[in-house]
């Protein structure tokens, strides 16, 4: 194919690249170097034959919230919402529970109810604009008047250490362990700043689209973002790795790849090559999935509605294992994140369990046991449910996606430094130095999760830089 650009990689900022950029009329060629598309987004038979697992995401929040993914209108999704967006157990009370209604979510947090309402309902009320503001980024002009104050409201909260947000806004242990919970989707020691701004912007998306899965896995999204290239007269191509930028002749070519194959694929000039080679990676992963006979027995009824949970107790219990994590050391208790797609989802061909757990970045240490363990902490009898289970290791996750070095999902360190630098400082840091090409990965702003705005934000500013090829 004589192609007017190439996009090498095919996660959900690759592909939304590919088709933003057959949209604007370019003939798009998508290289994977996998067996499949998708990336962060594949589903495969990880335990018995027909359960379907994610291998990466399965919660779409940002996918719904996300102007990229919004507004493709793809055919062949179906998003659907578990009864409970989200559960957080506890030892000694019942569990809290994230509803998409603000209200019946404050409802639960007692004397924290109006606290609830006024700092993640006020986020959720304040709708696609802010979140818009949050992703793009937009100026304040762009955003309007409105959306700026919402935008600063959120600003001054968000910046805060999630235990510090939380020890101010919170007095219930309810909602002081909620907002850990989510703020814990960081990597990051929650002492550290910007965590609650993580855990307010989920909280808030929980009210404003759902915490939602792709009927099917999450795969269909990405074979729906395929097949709307192809449609545009883009051609995909998996099995193909590209070693050097050498091997590319096209005006435009983006990048779905981390900082360290950057270094690796392309000549780069050498102040930007430092730069590049100082960003940081975040700790890892430890995934596991498991095909269960039945459903999670939580000692909870009412978490079995939920799609995704929480598990870790207390705000001083998380915080405890993410500062281990942060430390460099495997914490006996650590905070586990689960999803139980058959609450929303009965199509996986049977009840199907994952969750992972925080370790150093490149952790060889098996965490098997200590996932377990806490899923018996608040699912007594959960062992015996387990008819098979796979596991994951850092090393696993970054051999099946390079992108993710060292068993780091959230593709670089998730610190203040970051988020302002992200992979070096600039006005457009998806432009390299090398003239055409563009680098969209989640090492871009506006960071991890299935947005695609990575990928879109790099196709825009190379359709407004590059002309097609004649």
């Amino acid at each position: 194919m004589d192609a007017d650009a190439i996009v090498v990689g095919s996660g959900p900022n690759g592909l939304v690249a590919a088709v933003t950029l057959a949209r604007a009329g370019r003939r798009v060629l998508l290289l994977e170097a996998a067996d499949g598309f998708g990336g962060g987004l594949r589903s495969r038979e990880l335990t018995l034959p027909g359960r379907v697992h994610d291998v990466g995401a399965t919660v779409m929040a940002m996918a719904l919230a996300s102007p990229a993914i919004r507004g493709l209108e793809l055919k062949g999704v179906e998003f659907v919402h578990p009864p409970v967006a989200a559960a957080h157990p506890l030892d000694d009370r019942p569990a809290v529970l994230v509803h998409r209604d603000a209200r019946r979510t404050a409802e639960g947090l007692g004397r924290d109810a109006w606290a609830w309402l006024a700092t993640a309902g006020a986020a959720a009320r304040a709708g696609f604009p802010l979140v818009e503001l949050l992703l793009k980024p937009l100026g304040p002009w762009e955003a309007g008047l409105r959306t700026f104050v919402a935008g600063a409201r959120f600003g001054l909260a968000a910046a805060l250490p999630a235990t510090t947000f939380a020890r101010r806004a919170f007095r219930t242990v309810e909602a002081r362990a909620l907002i850990a919970g989510m703020a814990a989707h960081s990597v990051r020691d929650l002492r550290a700043p910007i965590t609650a701004g993580y855990g307010l912007m989920l909280a808030s998306l929980a009210h404003l689209v759902g915490w939602p899965l792709a009927r099917g896995g999450s795969q269909v999204l990405a074979d729906a973002l395929v097949a709307e290239l192809r449609s545009l007269g883009g051609e995909a191509v998996t099995g193909h790795r590209v070693r050097h930028l050498a091997e590319l002749s096209a005006p435009i070519v983006v990048l779905d790849v981390s900082p360290r194959q950057l270094l690796t694929m392309a000549d780069l000039p050498a102040g930007y090559r430092r730069r590049l080679s100082r960003f940081r990676y975040s700790p890892g992963v430890f995934k596991m999935d498991w095909a269960l006979d039945g459903p999670v027995p939580w000692r909870d009824p009412a978490v079995a509605g939920a799609g995704t949970v929480h598990l870790g107790g207390t705000l001083e219990e998380i915080a405890l294992s993410e500062a281990e994590m942060a430390a460099g050391r495997h914490s006996p208790r650590p905070y586990v994140l689960a999803v139980q797609p058959y609450a929303a989802d009965p199509t996986r061909g049977g009840h199907t369990l994952w969750a992972y757990c925080h370790v150093p970045n490149g952790s060889t240490v098996d965490m098997t046991d200590a996932i377990e363990t806490q899923i018996e902490r608040f699912a007594p009898g959960f062992r015996d449910r387990v008819l098979a289970r796979h596991v994951m290791s850092p090393a696993d996750l970054e051999a099946a996606n390079p992108n993710l070095v060292g068993g780091d999902i959230t593709g670089g360190l998730t610190s203040l430094v970051q988020f302002l630098r992200r992979p070096v400082w600039s006005p457009a840091p998806w432009r390299t130095p090398v003239p055409g090409v563009f680098l969209c990965s989640a090492s871009t702003p506006p960071g991890p999760s299935v947005h695609g705005m990575g990928g879109w934000q790099a196709a825009r500013l190379a359709l407004r830089t590059s002309s097609p090829k004649r």
